[in-house]
């Protein structure tokens, strides 16, 4: 009985930490992807408007990267261990880049010379989606842990398949704020928003595909998860949704169904993350350490999920609501210096 209810523990702990990552990826990758399009803004004015577009949600967002980071800590201790001795590197040019974006976002309005504080926020909007496509890249390839060693590979993350990842993560973003622009602009940088999510859309889902291939192909247990009959039929399940949200994001954005394009744009983020999720599943670092054997004790979890589970309402309804408050759209002449 006491296994049992520690198995459903973990697995609760393992659905929140996935809930809290895909709500960060969502919510701070779009205006992640607001920055890295700054770098191809037309000129300033164009680039002022999108960075306004941010101006009232941009810190609240990251909030979720510091609960998740808190609760992988409380409920997987050793995952968390890992990771923050082999990802070291990803890690910190991830922290460093949102630090730094955070300065340009707040200086531009101060200097007399906007221009610089334009390019470091879209440069460290770039870095940080890099880096935690590198991270997550370099976490399901293994990170050379093993069941003999689980010290890691401090060099684990720097593969061709992480570098994979994270353009695929930057490119996911890109989507985002593609057609986060679309929902918030109008005239001509919402024509140039859409012409964006329709080549960031087209190369997501070649990357997504990709990148469930070159992890099939490599990574035996991912290839036998797949090649299940009944996993695989999920896993299937969510790259066809995957797909289908690409043609139905393709459509939304011909007619121009601002809020429909956004939506579509989440959906192909959570298939594809959901369809590689499915393919590693139990395992919190791929093969060696799964989530019992991460897992703190029933008593710590217990415990955590009473405090979660009054905390992640409240942030989800204060998001609705700043979401709610700062509706509408940036007016060209608004706030362009």
């Amino acid at each position: 009985m006491d296994n049992e209810i520690h198995t459903l523990l973990a697995n609760i702990w393992f659905f929140i930490i996935g809930l809290m990552l895909f709500l960060y990826v969502v919510l701070d990758g779009f205006d992640l992807g607001v920055g890295i399009l700054s770098l191809v803004a037309r000129n300033d004015k164009h680039r002022a408007i999108m960075m306004m577009s941010l101006e009232s949600i941009w810190d609240a967002n990251e909030t979720w990267l510091v609960l998740l980071g808190g609760s992988l800590f409380g409920a997987f201790p050793l995952v968390f261990a890992i990771m923050l001795q082999t990802l070291y590197i990803p890690i910190m040019v991830m922290l460093f880049a949102l630090i730094f974006r955070g300065f340009a976002f707040e200086f531009r309005h101060h200097a007399r010379n906007k221009a610089p504080w334009n390019q470091a926020f879209g440069v460290s909007s770039l870095l940080a989606a890099l880096a935690q496509g590198v991270a997550f890249g370099g976490l399901i390839s293994g990170l050379g842990v093993t069941e003999s060693d689980d010290q890691g590979n401090v060099r684990g993350w720097f593969t061709p398949f992480a570098a994979l990842v994270a353009l695929g993560v930057a490119t996911g973003y890109t989507l985002l704020g593609a057609a986060y622009l679309v929902i918030k602009t109008e005239g001509a940088i919402q024509r140039i928003s859409i012409v964006q999510s329709y080549v960031a859309a087209a190369l997501e889902i070649v990357l997504v595909i990709t990148v469930v291939i070159w992890a099939a192909r490599f990574n035996t247990y991912f290839a036998a998860r797949w090649a299940d009959k009944e996993t695989g039929n999920f896993m299937n399940f969510f790259l066809i949704l995957a797909v289908f949200a690409f043609f139905m994001l393709m459509r939304a954005l011909q007619k121009r169904f601002e809020v429909r394009a956004f939506f579509w744009s989440v959906i192909i983020t959570l298939a594809s993350f959901t369809a590689v999720t499915i393919g590693y599943y139990p395992y919190m670092v791929p093969a060696s350490i799964s989530l019992l054997h991460a897992a703190s004790s029933s008593k710590t979890l217990i415990f955590m999920l009473a405090g979660i589970g009054l905390l992640i309402p409240v942030m989800l309804v204060y998001s609705g609501y700043q979401y709610l408050v700062f509706r509408g759209k940036v007016q060209m002449g608004q706030h362009a210096e």
